[in-house]
C-alpha cells in the first residue's frame, strides 16, 4: 500500500478493540486506512494529549494532520465503503445521528466490561492502560465509576 490517507487508532488496552480493529484492517487497507494502537509511541507523541484524552475515543488520524474522533471515525470509513454506505447514510439522519452517537458513547465507556464478558484479554500490560483498564482487574465487579 503506498502512503495511508489516514490511520485508524484503537486502544490497544481493550481486548475488544484489540480484535475488531485489526479484523478489518484488510478492508480498511483497501481503502487506504493503516491501523495502529493508540499506545504506539508515534501516536502519543503526533497527538499531544493527556494519556486520558487520548483513550477516550477512536480516532483518525488524517495525513493531512486533521483528526475525526469517535462516532465521527465509523461515519467517515463507512462512507468510503460501498456496502457501509447506507449505514453511514442512516447514521447521519438528525434523529439516528443521535441514537448512533450514543450507542458509540456507551459502548465506547464500557469497553471493558463487554472485553471481559466476551472473554477478550487486553494487551499484556499498556503503556497508556486506562482507568478503566486498572479497574476492571481490580475490581471483581469491573465497576468504572472512577472515569465519570
Amino acid at each position: 500500500m503506498s502512503e495511508p490517507i489516514g490511520f485508524v487508532l484503537y486502544d490497544d488496552s481493550c481486548g475488544f478493540c484489540r480484535r475488531w480493529i485489526p479484523f478489518w484492517e484488510t478492508t480498511l487497507r483497501k481503502r487506504g486506512f493503516a491501523i495502529a494502537p493508540l499506545q504506539s509511541d508515534w501516536v502519543v507523541e503526533q497527538l499531544d494529549v493527556s494519556e486520558e484524552g487520548l483513550l477516550f475515543a477512536l480516532r483518525l488520524l488524517l495525513a493531512n494532520g486533521d483528526q475525526v474522533r469517535g462516532a465521527d471515525v465509523y461515519r467517515y470509513v463507512m462512507r468510503r465503503i460501498w456496502w457501509a454506505y447506507p449505514l453511514y447514510i442512516l447514521s447521519s439522519l438528525p434523529l439516528l445521528r443521535n441514537v448512533f452517537d450514543w450507542g458509540y458513547r456507551t459502548f465506547a465507556n464500557n469497553r471493558y466490561r463487554f472485553s471481559r464478558s466476551c472473554q477478550l484479554p487486553p494487551a499484556i500490560e499498556s503503556r497508556c492502560g486506562s482507568p478503566d483498564n486498572k479497574a476492571m482487574h481490580s475490581d471483581a465487579r469491573g465497576d468504572i465509576a472512577s472515569r465519570r
